[in-house]
């Protein structure tokens, strides 16, 4: 049998997903992500979400998405509405990573913040570097990083070697370098709210 529960993520959110699974026993609890790379083409998310939700109601008896709004710009939540689904709150995952106040405190010092997780630190030269191109036409820099300031790593987990690498990415795009280490306490607290919903 099936667990009762089906939570589609963001590939990027993937391995907190499974720690968090893991650290709070919820066995009924069935993950599937999708890939990280649609948030280069944030227009394709909601159609791969709408298809993954219609393929989960099939066998689960509830649905979440792990999603933030993720540049669909209201997209993920008129398919989310569209099949009574709910999802992360928050405009992107960094909010819900750093909590939403903490955020909105760091987006206001300096709006002009590239954020990164400790999933974009391992995959920047796929996502970031290849993906966008970066490797083949460096002269794309200023379009893509123009009207950033700094990079703020806000890490999951507190590695040294994560520490480093997220630094090398600050120097490689030209931004100054800030590190707030958030754990998984608000991911922790915004997933676990709704899986306590669900069992009550």
């Amino acid at each position: 049998m099936p667990s009762p529960v089906l939570i589609i993520g963001c590939g990027a959110l993937g391995r907190e997903l499974h720690e968090l699974r893991r650290l709070n026993g919820w066995s009924q609890v069935t993950l599937r992500c999708l890939p990280a790379e649609l948030h280069n083409r944030p227009e394709r998310i909601a159609p791969a979400l709408r298809a993954a939700i219609v393929e989960g109601k099939r066998e689960f008896g509830q649905v979440f998405v792990a999603y933030a709004d993720c540049g669909s710009r209201g997209e993920i939540d008129r398919v989310a509405a569209e099949h009574g689904v709910e999802r992360l709150p928050g405009a992107h995952c960094y909010e819900f990573f750093a909590g939403s106040e903490a955020f909105h405190a760091l987006a206001a010092a300096e709006p002009g913040t590239f954020y990164l997780t400790d999933f974009l630190v391992r995959h920047f030269d796929r996502l970031v570097r290849r993906g966008l191109g970066l490797d083949r036409h460096p002269e794309l820099m200023p379009q893509y990083f123009g009207n950033y300031r700094r990079l703020v790593y806000l890490s999951q987990a507190d590695e040294p070697e994560l520490d480093a690498r997220a630094r090398g990415h600050a120097r490689f795009l030209g931004l100054g370098y800030e590190r707030r280490h958030c754990g998984f306490g608000p991911f922790n607290r915004a997933v676990t709210e709704r899986i306590v919903q669900w069992r009550s």
